[in-house]
């Protein structure tokens, strides 16, 4: 008993220092067994079928007309960053759905060449909410190119879901090329929407 009580005593100290640079929680992302059959069985699914088409539709509509695209998602377009934000917390899809879609992204992009750097999950103390981040962070395998510049593909890749007192609020996915002499063009990200959602 006197263990569990330090166990507890532990907890609270470290809400005591969360930050929101310094989580309370931070341990690596794991899938049991049990979770990782039902995200193969996922997979085949009407939901990840929809879940697919709607973001790749959204995406063909942002490039014609932005102001168009729904309300539960934004992208990102800047010279170095490109990407796009689902806010789930405006749709009706599950945490089930919601973190296999996570899973599912990783895996496409694990499919072109990459490798994972890490997977956490980091939870904070916010004033109105206790907050869980599950990340994916995705780094493409180091090749050079006859020209002596290094492949960078589509740069780095980070995928985060997010969740706000247990439920699903978004999934950021971005990819962040780099702008150094020492690495090639990074590929487009249109080219990457296509091979993830494919």
């Amino acid at each position: 008993m006197a263990d569990l009580w330090d166990y507890f005593k532990g907890l609270f100290r470290k809400a005591e220092v969360s930050s929101p640079s310094q989580p309370l929680i931070h341990e690596m992302l794991v899938r049991s067994e049990t979770e990782q059959a039902d995200y193969v069985h996922w997979r085949e699914t009407l939901v990840c079928r929809r879940l697919r088409d709607w973001l790749s539709d959204q995406y063909a509509i942002f490039h014609v007309l932005p102001q168009d695209i729904d309300e539960a998602l934004d992208f990102l377009d800047t010279p170095s960053s490109k990407g796009f934000v689902i806010h789930f917390h405006k749709t009706r899809y599950s945490k089930r759905d919601v973190i296999h879609f996570l899973d599912y992204l990783k895996d496409q992009v694990l499919s072109l060449q990459y490798r994972t750097q890490i997977s956490d999950l980091r939870t904070y103390e916010r004033p109105q909410w206790v907050e869980t981040v599950q990340r994916h962070y995705l780094k493409p395998r180091p090749a050079a190119t006859d020209e002596g510049k290094f492949h960078q593909g589509y740069g780095n890749i980070r995928i985060e879901l997010l969740f706000r007192n247990d439920e699903p609020y978004n999934l950021k996915f971005s990819a962040t090329a780099y702008q150094d002499h020492q690495f090639q063009k990074a590929t487009s990200f249109r080219e990457l929407m296509q091979a993830i959602l494919a």
